[in-house]
């Protein structure tokens, strides 16, 4: 008697997580692109050449694509693919705005909570990485080092959506930093301010660590406005 052989088909909830799962991975990757200024503002790319050098088909491209349009990353352009967004001076002043309050409103509520040596340590650790870049003269270590910092410092006030807010503004200006970084001086107030803001987190005196890092990002602020005005940079 012949043996009936049935084919399986995959299951249709595999079949979409592996979609998303290349959804994401394209998307890292192209976001990253753009934040590092791999893609510089006003590079182009067309889906099917993304798809190729992805190893994709076109859907997660455009799904991902999307994505990268709705957090103002990119415009879509008819037959052409994207087209990378600048980031102006005005856009900057308001990403600038948001991070100053959020960010010192975190430091406040980390104060309150007065965390203990465990929790500030990854704190302790990118003031001591900054240091160390500055030492060794090696500024995108320092950079890295600094968003640490900032990241770990949101994270540390217990509070998930003040966190998400920040983390997707930091990202933003991920690109104007880079781009200025070595237009600015050399950051060493950053990084000694950095500290104290550290110190009053300890100390749990919210006040001082909300106007310390309030100060720090006001500051940091008019040194990139400077900068953009010093070399007429329109765009970034």
């Amino acid at each position: 008697m012949a043996t009936r052989t049935t084919s399986v088909r995959r299951a249709p909830a595999t079949d979409h997580a592996r979609v998303q799962g290349a959804v994401e991975r394209v998307y890292q990757a192209l976001r990253a692109r753009i934040l590092d200024n791999a893609w510089p503002p006003g590079h182009q790319a067309l889906e099917q050449e993304l798809a190729l050098e992805m190893g994709v088909s076109r859907t997660p491209v455009r799904e991902a694509l999307i994505r990268l349009h709705n957090e103002g990353l990119v415009e879509v352009v008819p037959r052409h693919g994207v087209r990378v967004l600048p980031v102006s001076p005005v856009d900057m002043a308001e990403i600038y705005a948001i991070l100053t309050s959020l960010e010192s409103l975190a430091a406040e509520l980390a104060a309150k909570r007065k965390p203990g040596a465990a929790a500030l340590a990854p704190l302790e650790a990118a003031c001591r990485e900054m240091e160390a870049a500055l030492a060794a003269d090696d500024l995108d270590a320092w950079a890295k080092a600094d968003e640490r910092f900032h990241l770990q410092l949101v994270s540390l006030c217990d509070n998930r959506r003040l966190a998400e807010v920040v983390i997707n503004f930091w990202d933003r200006a991920h690109r104007a930093r880079m781009v200025t970084l070595r237009m600015r001086p050399r950051p060493t107030h950053s990084t000694r301010e950095h500290r104290a803001v550290v110190k009053a987190i300890r100390a749990g005196d919210p006040a001082k660590a909300r106007d310390l890092h309030r100060a720090h990002r006001e500051r940091g602020a008019v040194e990139l406005t400077e900068i953009l005005k010093q070399f007429r940079l329109s765009s970034l």
